[in-house]
């Protein structure tokens, strides 16, 4: 059944209007981000219940031990990587992360829908708005606090996994487009995330290592760029542009992030083309997304989110501090207001309405799902502060009870229009043909 359009004038008949916020995009692209979507949702999932599990072994008896495990160090010390367990999580595991998001990006705006400049700036231009906004309202409020503008990126973070995982519970029969949409505007934010870490959070910068380390990751672009899969060519190429990024001073996550945009996303002429089946960089991201969902960020969640509470009295203090309350503040109302005033931007300059088929309501209740922040604002918060500091409890218990909060009010927003959703999806027949094609996709 096809629902009228509101673009219609008075005598009933069509007018032009302009490129629709959120449509609908192709059906490959649709099932594709299905996959993702499902994959991301479970480890979304494992997180959650690392973070639980965490906090709750941080307030046991055996607190102890949790904390004996996390600060324990192994490594090679000859090449200054004897680390802890939690400094591998964040500088290793997480590597891992960021190369995923990093092929998801490239493989967006090489060959999925977001090729489309138009298409393109609405999430890039909302995860713009969901950065700065955050950080604003956080200087604002710590204005006049010693060493608290060190923390401003800390509420720019939102978490995909989390995030995803929370919108698969409460909105499961949300359109397509705004899942999309979520998921490209935290793939984008994590991009941002990772240009502020090697910016400004840079201590000191050794220059022969971050030279040293385009050897290997230009060895490693030539092999992918010539289809090479072989793990135990490409592993040690990876592993040494790591190690040198570490070395450089520069975030070792930055590395991830380089190594991915290497990885050419179509298939070559010889190979058939564009038109040919999944590239290299589909291959990857197939390959360590799971490590990536299941592995990666639950650990690095694991040994970052365990954080003594000291009980109510301890709550309240932690929460009182001006730092806390800015982290709390930016994730909580700074990310979905600059969400909300970026996507109303591009609707105001570039004459573009809304989908038909979705409100300004929804963008409310993705920019507030997009205040779950969780790795990425632990990970700035440790940069920021230092692992262990009194600040950096503050900060953690500011990240978790925003990410409690956003995905609470989340909630109260995305449930009632998952059952208007929910409403349209039982009324509408969307049949399969013989083609396995929707026809909702075809008649667009």
């Amino acid at each position: 059944m096809t629902r009228p359009s509101r673009h219609t004038s008075p005598g009933n008949r069509p007018v032009a209007r302009s490129k629709a916020l959120f449509s609908r995009g192709s059906w490959p692209e649709a099932k594709r981000i299905g996959h993702i979507l499902r994959q991301e949702t479970v480890g979304g999932v494992l997180l959650v219940s690392a973070a639980v599990a965490a906090l709750i072994w941080a307030n046991s008896p055996w607190s102890d031990l949790y904390e004996s495990i996390r600060d324990h160090t192994v490594g090679p010390a000859e090449l200054h990587l004897d680390l802890s367990l939690g400094t591998w999580a964040a500088d290793g595991l997480l590597a891992i992360f960021f190369f995923v998001a990093g092929l998801e990006l490239k493989r967006e705006f090489v060959a999925g829908d977001l090729r489309d400049v138009r298409r393109a700036l609405v999430p890039v231009l909302a995860a713009v708005g969901g950065v700065i906004l955050p950080a604003l309202i956080y200087l604002t409020l710590t204005w006049g606090r010693p060493g608290a503008s060190q923390g401003w990126a800390i509420p720019t973070a939102t978490d995909i996994a989390f995030a995803l995982a929370v919108l698969a519970v409460i909105g499961r029969f949300l359109p397509t487009a705004l899942r999309t949409f979520l998921l490209t505007l935290a793939v984008v934010d994590d991009l941002i995330a990772i240009v502020i870490i090697a910016l400004f959070y840079t201590d000191h910068l050794s220059l022969p290592a971050l030279l040293g380390a385009l050897i290997p990751l230009g060895l490693f672009a030539l092999l992918v760029q010539r289809r090479v899969r072989s793990w135990w060519l490409l592993l040690p190429l990876a592993t040494a542009t790591w190690t040198l990024v570490h070395a450089s001073g520069v975030h070792a996550t930055v590395a991830g992030v380089l190594l991915a945009f290497t990885v050419p996303v179509v298939r070559s002429d010889k190979a058939g083309g564009p038109d040919a089946g999944p590239g290299l960089a589909e291959h990857f991201e197939h390959r360590l997304r799971p490590l990536s969902a299941a592995v990666a960020v639950p650990v690095f969640a694991l040994l970052a989110a365990g954080v003594p509470l000291g009980g109510l009295h301890g709550l309240t203090s932690a929460l009182s501090d001006p730092i806390a309350i800015g982290v709390l503040a930016g994730l909580v109302l700074g990310k979905p207001l600059g969400i909300m005033a970026a996507t109303w931007f591009v609707a105001r300059f570039t004459h573009a309405d809304l989908d038909e088929e979705l409100a300004w309501t929804d963008v409310l209740g993705l920019g507030l799902l997009a205040g779950i922040g969780f790795t990425v604002s632990l990970l700035i918060g440790e940069l920021a502060f230092g692992t262990d500091s009194v600040t950096d409890d503050h900060v953690k218990i500011a990240v978790l009870t925003a990410s409690i909060t956003a995905t609470a009010l989340a909630t109260l927003v995305l449930r009632v229009r998952n059952r208007v959703y929910r409403r349209i999806h039982e009324a509408e027949t969307l049949d399969l043909d013989q083609d396995g094609i929707p026809d909702i996709y075809q008649d667009r």
